[in-house]
């Protein structure tokens, strides 16, 4: 979102633009909670996200400064993903969420 316009002024709105879709949101909690950095890592998640919408989700996240995608020295067949500061600055949001969720849920 960071070219485009937001539809609202509202800073909820604006964030639910960036990262609103369940699977996008699931990788990051990999990322930064479960310290995941390889795309099979991601599939052993308990979600099963289908490899089509890993890679899309892969791809949007670097895109919008939240991964980093390397080659990983130790295979060269092998990508790693790690979170960036913008990313890792979601994890008291996370933290809130699984703290609603253990209440609620």
């Amino acid at each position: 979102m960071d070219n485009e316009k937001a539809r609202s002024d509202c800073l909820l709105s604006c964030f639910l633009d960036v990262l609103g879709d369940k699977w996008s949101l699931l990788i990051l909690r990999d990322l930064v909670v479960h310290d995941k950095k390889h795309f099979k890592d991601f599939l052993e998640s308990d979600e099963k996200i289908a490899t089509n919408i890993l890679s899309d989700r892969l791809k949007k996240l670097e895109e919008r400064g939240f991964t980093i995608k390397s080659q990983d020295p130790n295979k060269k067949s092998q990508f790693i993903y790690t979170p960036t500061s913008k990313a890792q600055d979601l994890l008291p949001v996370f933290k809130s969420l699984e703290t609603w969720s253990a209440k609620h849920i």
